[in-house]
């Protein structure tokens, strides 16, 4: 169903449960519909309409029984089925599955949605500015918040102003082209580390090659098209490493925490150790998750035998530093070197291999392979700029094959349990930590009617390019899809 209502916002929003995705479907604009349909003198599989039809009445009864049992504007799920078995068989009259038959029958399908869709997005847009439980916040964040790039962070925003105590807060000397998608893990740590040292930035969207093109603009900026580039008081960077030292290195004082130790100082002697570790820890995970493993689970074992080493270093920094973090109390560098990585590590290898390093509840005593690692992700976990940045499994495990090539899998454990087709981990309410495959965002206080109204404030104001993307399959120009490696990546439709 990649090219309905229903695939769109499925793969838009990640996490969200089949009753609420009924409700979405049954906000959906009628006239916004009909108006790319209307040009088509056939239902098929590309055509939206018959793809919400379809998802209406393949969904799971549990989900949507009252569908079945209810009449709305006229009309019962079975006339419905019966209406698409006369479209897709012909209507035994020698039709032959066209002409007048399909018409009629379209005519009647787009009549009786007609009536069954009752309010357009203005009116539901409308009904969330009213809603009760609407946090300020919430409501502020296209007026004011994204507008002047002040308070909470987003990821939308394309302009971060900090109200730095004695700083020209106006000044913005930097500016970060980072993916569109919150994709790319070179851009993740440097986005980490400009809202942890609270530097005021300006954010240019690119597309990653897997779901788009590089536009001029950009190119003439960074002509290989690689991400992340950062333009620092005029100066072009072009290599993540490179703009996260010439960031520590520039803005100091007590508005802006170093990332980096003393020079000539032990701790940089070990920051530069673990730096080191950090690349074979990606190595040996790279050369695992993209490969089928040999009879001896070689690249396993070469893999669990580098990330043994990160957790004793772990365990060394919570020993001997007196902190959670690999440098000790604060958070450094070389966390935000790792953190990238390891967070996809997680999701992936669980995944596509059966392998789990994070245990719910993180440090937990039942966690006994890794837990200096999980102790880690805990103190990562509490940093703002971090709970900005971070990503789910369910993301990360789509996300990783059109960026690496491949990602072969070996064990399908969890797969079922991550995607949400197991019955059970996206079905409401929601089991805590995904039954203890994934450790919940407890920053996020599990408030679900925040979610609910954060969902529909995103859908309304981006309806018209949820509608024209999902109705693509219609176009009348009859134009080739652009072919991304990406699942459901059309940036032109």
């Amino acid at each position: 169903c990649q090219n309905t209502i229903f695939g769109t916002i499925f793969f838009t929003m990640g996490k969200i449960s089949q009753s609420i995705v009924i409700v979405i479907v049954g906000l959906l604009s009628w006239q916004d519909i009909v108006a790319w349909t209307d040009s088509s003198s056939k239902i098929e599989s590309r055509n939206p309409l018959f793809g919400v039809v379809g998802f209406l009445l393949t969904s799971p009864v549990s989900s949507h029984q009252h569908y079945s049992n209810r009449q709305e504007g006229g009309v019962r799920t079975s006339m419905v089925k019966g209406w698409l078995g006369d479209i897709m068989g012909g209507n035994n009259n020698g039709d032959g599955g066209g002409g007048n038959c399909v018409a009629k029958k379209e005519k009647e399908l787009k009549s009786s949605f007609q009536e069954l869709v009752s309010q357009d997005w203005s009116s539901i847009r409308c009904q969330w500015e009213e809603h009760s439980d609407l946090s300020q916040e919430l409501r502020q964040l296209r007026s004011h918040s994204l507008k002047d790039g002040k308070g909470p962070a987003s990821p939308l925003h394309t302009l971060r102003i900090f109200d730095n105590d004695g700083d020209d807060n106006d000044d913005v000397r930097v500016t970060l082209y980072r993916d569109s998608a919150s994709w790319c893990p070179y851009c993740q740590k440097v986005w980490t580390a400009l809202e942890e040292k609270r530097i005021n930035y300006r954010v240019e969207f690119v597309n990653m090659r897997c779901y788009g093109d590089k536009t001029p603009q950009f190119l003439s900026v960074q002509p290989n098209g690689n991400i992340p580039v950062a333009i620092i008081d005029g100066v072009t960077y072009r290599q993540s490493n490179d703009i996260l030292q010439v960031l520590d290195q520039t803005f100091t004082g007590p508005h802006h925490p170093p990332l980096s130790p003393k020079r000539n100082s032990d701790l940089e002697d070990r920051a530069n150790s673990l730096f080191r570790l950090e690349r074979q820890l990606f190595g040996a995970w790279m050369y695992w998750i993209t490969s089928r493993d040999d009879a001896s689970a070689r690249l396993k074992n070469s893999f669990v035998n580098v990330l043994q080493q990160v957790e004793q270093e772990l365990k060394y920094a919570n020993s001997n530093l007196d902190g959670s973090f690999f440098l000790g109390k604060d958070v450094s560098m070389v966390d935000f070197m790792f953190i990238p990585f390891v967070e996809r590590m997680l999701a992936s290898l669980l995944y596509f291999k059966g392998f789990p390093i994070r245990i719910k509840g993180g440090s937990n005593a039942d966690n006994k392979l890794y837990p200096n690692v999980n102790k880690w992700m805990d103190a990562m976990e509490t940093l703002p700029s971090y709970q900005l940045t971070k990503s789910d499994y369910y993301t990360h495990c789509w996300d990783l094959p059109p960026q690496l090539g491949s990602c072969i899998t070996e064990d399908d454990t969890y797969q079922s349990a991550i995607n949400g087709i197991d019955g059970i981990s996206w079905d409401l309410p929601l089991k805590p930590h995904n039954g203890g495959i994934e450790p919940d965002w407890e920053w996020c206080n599990n408030n679900n009617m925040n979610a609910n109204l954060e969902a529909v404030e995103r859908l309304t104001f981006n309806h018209k390019n949820i509608i024209k993307f999902a109705a693509r399959g219609a176009d009348t120009n009859n134009n080739p899809f652009t072919r991304y490696s990406a699942p459901l990546a059309d940036p032109k439709a």
